[in-house]
């Protein structure tokens, strides 16, 4: 009885650790958006880009600093700089896909990826990694795109959040996109929403 009375406690604990929810982002505080051309809107009208779009979703005023072309050895570049300017209470992390498409070492992007969560971690920002599928052409062709397996393993060997199968799923589609790499208006909106209903699900937005 006291062995099966532990182990119910212990499986409460655990039950009440994976639903621990984030601290909720006030409206019209700033959330950085930080990426590549997909985080720019490229493909769309500016007024379309994912982050334009998730602004009025929950209130944030969501800075769009994605860079097209940038890798992640890029962005994590500018990110101090970012930092001091916007001072943001949040920042979502959607890069790699450069770093694939120019052959970059995978621990070589691992690291800066770390690295930009790492600095995050040091101003006391709480950081939401969007993951990025791996082109394949195949993949793309027959319409299944999947996320790369490093966000995973970022999310779990440093304990950050990473929204899932959202970008791979509007790239799978070619309604959703205005290129092979680029979603149009009406993918941007998708990701949008995924990742509206995903912070809101994580804590971080009450809309």
């Amino acid at each position: 009885m006291i062995k099966r009375a532990l182990g119910l406690l212990l499986l409460l604990v655990l039950f009440a650790c994976s639903a621990e929810k984030h601290a909720a982002i006030p409206q019209g505080s700033n959330v950085l958006a930080l990426g590549d051309s997909v985080t720019y809107g490229t493909g769309a009208e500016a007024s379309e880009s994912y982050p334009e779009l998730l602004a009025a979703k929950t209130g944030w005023r969501v800075i769009n600093a994605g860079v097209a072309g940038n890798t992640s050895a890029d962005a994590l570049t500018r990110l101090p700089e970012l930092l001091e300017q916007h001072t943001p209470r949040l920042i979502l992390v959607e890069l790699g896909g450069n770093d694939f498409l120019r052959h970059v070492a995978l621990q070589e992007t691992i690291a800066n990826l770390k690295a930009v969560l790492s600095l995050a971690k040091a101003h006391g920002i709480p950081v939401v990694l969007v993951a990025v599928p791996r082109p394949n052409l195949l993949g793309a062709a027959v319409g299944h795109l999947s996320d790369d397996p490093i966000y995973q393993t970022i999310s779990r060997e440093t304990g950050t959040p990473v929204v899932k199968n959202v970008l791979s799923d509007v790239l799978s589609q070619n309604t959703l996109k205005s290129d092979p790499i680029h979603p149009n208006a009406q993918g941007y909106r998708r990701m949008a929403n995924e990742l509206a209903l995903a912070l809101q699900e994580l804590g971080f937005s009450e809309r």
